[in-house]
């Protein structure tokens, strides 16, 4: 009776077990896509610097193309904006370290959408022949859109910028960051091209081959395209040469304190380019043509200040070398992040006034409204920074030294323009100690070598507390400081006056391909219209 009653009882009892293992596998199902592109979006953060794995980014579009592919747009939406929220999280979170999550999460909150938007274009053409062109052309219009607005834009993330040490980034030199980011891109939605149809192919019996010729182009033009631009990058000297000095002072401590001690920051640099002038006169250290110091090495307007004035007079006439000097300066009751030629016989000779300033940085836009919301944020940006209007080039001992100062170099136009207004080498001053030890400096690092590359010109970048560097046309680092730390470098570089393609086309590659983004999202739209007038028929 028992066995009886036992074999009795087990289906009644696997019932409610099978339906909760249905239940489970339901939930799998039903969120597996959002883990999936959320999980994309940190691979895609991982090929970023300070990692030196780049070749992360294609698997990381091959994943998110599988989970876009074939859904509709909205889901397109939400999925984006994951996969946003995946990479933009942790490569932004030095936004936050001074000032706590609360500015962090909202910007990353805010440039999470143009990832959604992108996301919900990427679906709309992926129905359409030779698709992995057409959502890599989306992908560069939503990094244009977000490289203007709001506020100025916020380009930082580009993915050109994680492929400085990447097979791709000779296409830097033929179209500039749009060209080498599609590059990445359209490689890694022809990766998971290639695999579908094989998969598609095996279930079917049959592979068709116009669709695997496109997938396989897919991958091979921008590997190809790379490999001939290789012939655009050089590190030959043009002009000549010229021995620069890179300055890290350093700073009294680190975070938003960094210059509360009156002076300090620039007693640091003085003293760091009096150094560096002791070993030049012993012999040790060739004498530098020119000395690049960082932005805000001055903490002190040494227009309105006789002191500091003194303090720069001395080291420049130590060092026996003119010094771009980085200092804030009050002019006709605005304030200017300005760079500063200080020569040392004449004093000041030219300044340039930093171009594009960082809102909520340098200016707080909504002032009225975000003071409403927490007073503390308005009191860290208490004076709202003015623009300057012109590009910076300095004629230092007959070299023509471009001024792209900090958050400039997530630009493309802010750069292009020193070249085309006759730099021969670029220098980006830079203050990184609001940031402490995060990964910031070397995301801005790694911007500065694809610029290198973009416009075949040395780019040093002197910074207060580190990474300080110099970078030849190539995108190799020759030398560099390490961070929170006194040193200087000096090197001779090449100089160049040639112009790339990516130069010479400043702005055109982008927009053809936002237009290409366009011409597919406008097919999509019309086909899809069609297609529904089709069923009502």
């Amino acid at each position: 009776m028992t066995a009886t009653a036992t074999s009795v009882d087990e289906p009644e009892q696997l019932e409610p077990q099978a339906a909760s293992a249905s239940r489970g596998a339901g939930l799998a199902r039903r969120y597996a896509p959002a883990a999936v592109a959320a999980l994309s979006g940190v691979l895609l953060y991982v090929s970023f610097p300070p990692r030196t794995v780049s070749w992360l980014a294609l698997p990381a579009f091959a994943v998110f193309a599988w989970v876009l592919r074939g859904r509709s747009w909205k889901a397109g939406l939400g999925l984006g904006y994951l996969f946003g929220l995946g990479f933009l999280l942790p490569l932004l979170v030095w936004t936050g370290v001074e000032v706590g999550p609360g500015p962090w999460l909202a910007l990353v909150a805010v440039e999470a959408v143009y990832l959604a938007l992108v996301g919900a274009g990427i679906t709309l053409v992926s129905r359409l022949p030779g698709w992995p062109l057409w959502a890599a052309a989306v992908w560069i219009a939503g990094e244009a859109a977000r490289a203007r607005a709001p506020f100025g834009g916020f380009p930082w993330g580009k993915i050109a910028f994680g492929q400085a040490d990447g097979v791709f980034l000779p296409l830097a030199a033929l179209g500039g960051t749009p060209v080498l980011g599609f590059g990445v891109v359209l490689c890694g939605f022809g990766l998971y091209e290639i695999v579908r149809q094989v998969v598609e192919g095996r279930r079917a019996g049959v592979v068709r081959r116009g669709a695997a010729a496109v997938a396989l182009l897919a991958v091979a033009v921008p590997v190809a395209g790379a490999l001939a631009a290789r012939a655009l990058v050089s590190d030959k000297a043009e002009d000549g040469t010229a021995t620069v000095a890179v300055i890290q002072g350093n700073v009294p401590r680190a975070g938003l304190e960094f210059n509360a001690q009156r002076r300090a920051v620039l007693d640091y640099h003085a003293r760091e380019t009096e150094r560096l002038a002791a070993e030049v006169k012993a012999g040790k250290v060739a004498r530098p043509d020119f000395v690049l110091w960082p932005e805000n090495s001055s903490d002190v307007d040494p227009f309105t200040n006789a002191d500091a004035r003194a303090v720069i007079d001395t080291a420049a006439k130590a060092i026996g070398a003119p010094i771009s000097v980085g200092g804030v300066v009050e002019r006709d009751g605005k304030l200017y992040n300005e760079q500063i030629l200080w020569d040392p016989v004449k004093g000041p000779l030219d300044t340039y006034d930093k171009r594009q300033v960082q809102p909520f940085g340098e200016y707080l836009p909504l002032r009225s409204l975000l003071g409403a919301i927490n007073k503390n944020w308005t009191s860290m940006v208490r004076q709202d920074f003015s623009r300057g209007h012109k590009p910076g080039v300095f004629a230092m001992n007959g070299t023509g030294v471009g001024l792209v100062t900090c958050y400039e170099a997530a630009f493309d136009w802010a750069v292009r323009s020193t070249v085309t207004d006759g730099a021969q080498i670029i220098s980006v001053p830079s203050n990184n100690a609001t940031f402490d030890r995060s990964e910031m400096t070397y995301q801005q690092l790694a911007m500065s070598r694809v610029r290198a590359v973009e416009h075949s010109r040395t780019v040093t970048v002197p910074v207060t507390s580190g990474v300080s560097a110099v970078i030849m046309p190539d995108g190799r680092i020759t030398q560099r400081t390490g961070m929170f730390v006194a040193d200087s470098l000096v090197q001779k570089v090449p100089l160049r006056s040639s112009e790339t393609p990516a130069t010479r086309l400043g702005i055109l590659p982008e927009m053809l391909l936002v237009l290409v983004a366009a011409g597919g999202l406008g097919w999509a739209g019309a086909s899809a219209v069609r297609g529904r007038r089709g069923g009502t028929d």
